[in-house]
C-alpha cells in the first residue's frame, strides 16, 4: 500500500483544531508539524492504538508550539485507498 502526502499551512491558533480534524478523517498515518523554515517541531504517528489516551498530550504539545509560532505547516501522510479490481 502506498502513501500520499499533503501539506496544509495554518496559523498557530488553528493548529490543534486542524490536527483534530485530520485525525478524525481516519486514513492519516502520520502528521509532521514544521515552521516556515522547515524546522520539524514534532511528528505524530496516528495509528489505531494511539488515538486514545496518548493523543491528548500530543495535542497539548501542539498547543504549546502554536503559542510560539505564527505560521505552521502540517505534512499529512495518508494511506491510499485500495483500488477495487474486479
Amino acid at each position: 500500500m502506498e502513501n500520499t502526502k499533503e501539506e496544509f499551512w495554518v496559523k498557530g491558533e488553528e493548529l490543534v483544531e486542524k490536527i483534530k480534524q485530520l485525525i478524525h478523517e481516519g486514513n492519516v498515518r502520520r502528521l509532521i508539524i514544521k515552521d516556515e523554515d522547515g524546522k520539524v517541531y514534532f511528528e505524530i504517528p496516528v495509528t489505531f492504538g494511539v488515538i486514545g489516551a496518548l493523543i491528548a498530550p500530543m495535542l497539548a504539545a501542539a498547543g504549546a508550539v502554536a503559542a510560539m509560532v505564527a505560521n505552521l505547516k502540517i505534512e499529512v501522510v495518508r494511506d491510499n485507498e485500495p483500488e477495487n479490481k474486479e
